[in-house]
Formats: structure tokens, C-alpha cells, sequence
């Protein structure tokens, strides 16, 4: 498995805040790039498109409050994958770090090619929320 992690950002939410809106995937719309399209949620399921890339669907598979969402591959993806959202208190009860890991089962080839877009992705989701959360 490759494991490639987002930076460890600050959220101006609580942990449990983070939790609820992370537990839900209508609200992951709110923080994808332009690149997706074809955004159909639930709050237990997704799938979108990746321009230029790929098709994938994604799944809740395990929710532990208020510090991690374990998501899975669902359906269409090229490859086998793991999302973990894990969520950490902040310096304040008000706010919590938050930072994004992906395990995925890719060849060598595939890793070289996957691995700067999507840190730079996980990096963009978090940023995102973390923007949204702020205003």
C-alpha cells in the first residue's frame, strides 16, 4: 500500500463540528475542485468524475466520533483505496486539526505518476474546508 497524507491543517471548528460535516458526503461537494463533475451524494455514498483522470465512487466504511471517517473505494476506481479524515483537538475547544490520508494500492508506475496530484488534492481539500469553516 502507498500512503500519501495532506498537511496537518487547522480547522476554526471542534472536533465534533469536523465529525458531523465530514460524516456526511453531501457536504464533500462543498470542497472539490472544478476538475469534478458529475457529483451524485448520499450520506453514506458518492461518485464524480476526475477531468481528464478517472471515475471513482466512494463509501463510509467506518466512523469513529469525532476524531476519524475511514472511507472506501466504491464501485467504479482504478485501483483499491482507503480515505482517512483524521481529526485531532485543537489549542482551543473551538478548533481541531485536521489532516487527510490515502492508502492505495498502486503499481510503481502508477505511484510516480498519482502521487503529486494527489497530495496536492488532499492538500486542496483541506485548505478548502478549512477556508469554509472560517468564513
Amino acid at each position: 500500500m502507498t500512503r500519501i497524507e495532506s498537511d496537518k491543517t487547522e480547522i476554526a471548528q471542534s472536533p465534533e463540528a469536523v465529525f458531523q460535516f465530514l460524516s456526511d458526503f453531501n457536504n464533500f461537494q462543498q470542497l472539490m475542485p472544478e476538475q469534478v463533475t458529475d457529483w451524485v451524494s448520499d450520506t453514506e455514498t458518492c461518485s464524480f468524475n476526475i477531468k481528464g483522470m478517472a471515475s471513482l465512487g466512494m463509501a463510509m466504511d467506518s466512523k469513529t466520533p469525532n476524531s476519524e471517517v475511514k472511507i472506501k473505494r466504491n464501485g467504479k476506481a482504478p485501483f483499491d483505496f482507503f480515505l482517512y479524515c483524521n481529526i485531532t483537538p485543537g489549542a482551543t475547544p473551538t478548533t481541531s486539526n485536521l489532516q487527510l490520508a490515502f492508502d492505495a494500492d498502486l503499481n510503481p508506475f502508477l505511484k510516480m505518476m498519482a502521487e503529486k496530484p494527489l497530495t496536492n488534492f488532499l492538500n486542496l481539500l483541506v485548505k478548502k474546508y478549512q477556508s469554509l469553516a472560517s468564513a
